[in-house]
C-alpha cells in the first residue's frame, strides 16, 4: 500500500479573466471563486494589446465575449500548442465554455469542463476528447487508538447516505500528526487506496472552505478542521490543474472518527 506525504501540488499558469458587458463582469466575479488569485479586467483599454500581452507572458485567459473577437485579437501572437497557454471563451451569460487554443496541451478542454461543471453550462469540445469523471477523496479524523472497525461504519454509513461506494473513492487523507495511527493505515489496506498525510500548515490553506471551524480542533492539532481540509487538499493533488474541489460530504462523524468526502475532475489517467 502506498502511503505518502503530498506537499505542493504543480502549479498551473495564472488566470486573467476579461469581462466586455456588465452581465460579462458578474459571470467574472462568479468565476473568480474557481481560481481566486485570478486577475479580472473589465472593458480594458487598448483590448487588443492588453490581451495578447497577457497571452504571451503566459497567462491563462477566460474572455467573456465573441469567438471571433477572440480569435481576430489572439491570431497575429499564436505560437504553437506547445507554447501557447489554454483560452477559454463564454458568452456573456455562462451557457457555453469553448476552449479554443491549447485543449490538449495546455489543459483548456479539461479546464472547460471545469468551468461548465460549475456553472451548470455546456462545454463545446470540438477536437479529440479524452475522458474526465469525478475523483472522490476522503478525509478522515479519528482519536487515538480508534478501532477500524469503527471507521468502517463511519466510511460505509456516509457513502450509502449519499448513494456512493467505497470503490468510488481513489484516496483517502488525514493530518500529520496521525501518521502513526493503526486504524487509519488498516482502513487504507482495507479498501486498497493511498493514504496521504498533510502537516497542519497545509491544512490551514483550506481554513475559508470548511463548513465549520473548531477552536478545540485548532488548539490540538493546528488547523481548524481536519477531515473537510484533508479531503480538499487530497483532492486537489489528483489532478494537474488548479482548480479547486468542493465538498460533497460535510463532515460526518461518530464517537471515534470523522469524515468528509471531497470530488474533482480530471482525466482516468490521473
Amino acid at each position: 500500500m502506498a502511503i505518502e506525504n503530498v506537499g505542493k501540488k504543480r502549479s498551473m499558469p495564472p488566470v486573467t479573466i476579461v469581462s466586455l458587458t456588465e452581465p460579462g463582469r458578474a459571470l467574472a466575479e462568479r468565476l473568480r471563486s474557481l481560481a481566486p488569485d485570478a486577475e479580472l479586467l473589465h472593458r480594458p483599454q487598448p483590448f487588443q494589446d492588453t490581451i495578447r500581452h497577457r497571452f504571451l507572458s503566459g497567462r491563462r485567459l477566460v474572455l467573456l465575449c465573441a469567438v471571433g473577437i477572440a480569435v481576430r485579437s489572439l491570431a497575429p501572437v499564436l505560437r504553437d500548442k506547445y507554447q501557447d497557454p489554454a483560452v477559454l471563451v463564454l458568452d456573456e451569460h455562462g451557457r457555453f465554455v469553448v476552449p479554443i487554443l491549447s485543449g490538449h496541451e495546455g489543459g483548456a478542454n479539461e479546464w472547460a469542463r471545469q468551468v461548465a461543471d460549475f456553472l451548470g453550462a455546456q462545454a463545446v469540445i470540438t477536437g479529440a476528447q479524452r475522458y474526465t469523471h469525478p475523483l472522490l477523496a476522503a478525509g478522515v479524523g479519528c482519536n487515538r487508538g480508534c478501532p477500524l472497525e469503527s471507521l468502517l461504519v463511519l466510511l460505509d454509513r456516509t457513502l450509502a447516505e449519499h448513494g456512493l461506494r467505497r470503490d468510488d473513492l481513489r484516496a483517502l487523507a488525514s493530518i500529520e500528526l496521525k501518521r502513526d495511527e493503526p486504524g487509519l493505515h488498516q482502513l487504507a489496506e482495507t479498501l486498497n487506496l493511498p493514504i496521504h498525510f498533510y502537516p497542519a500548515v497545509v491544512l490551514r490553506e483550506y481554513d475559508d472552505r470548511l463548513s465549520r471551524k473548531s477552536e478545540i480542533v485548532f488548539r490540538e492539532t493546528g488547523c481548524h478542521g481536519v477531515a473537510e481540509a484533508a479531503a480538499l487538499a487530497c483532492a486537489e493533488r489528483l489532478v494537474d490543474h488548479d482548480f479547486r474541489a468542493e465538498l460533497i460530504i460535510p463532515k460526518r462523524k461518530n464517537t471515534d472518527a470523522t469524515l468528509a468526502v471531497a470530488r474533482i475532475y480530471g482525466n482516468c489517467e490521473d
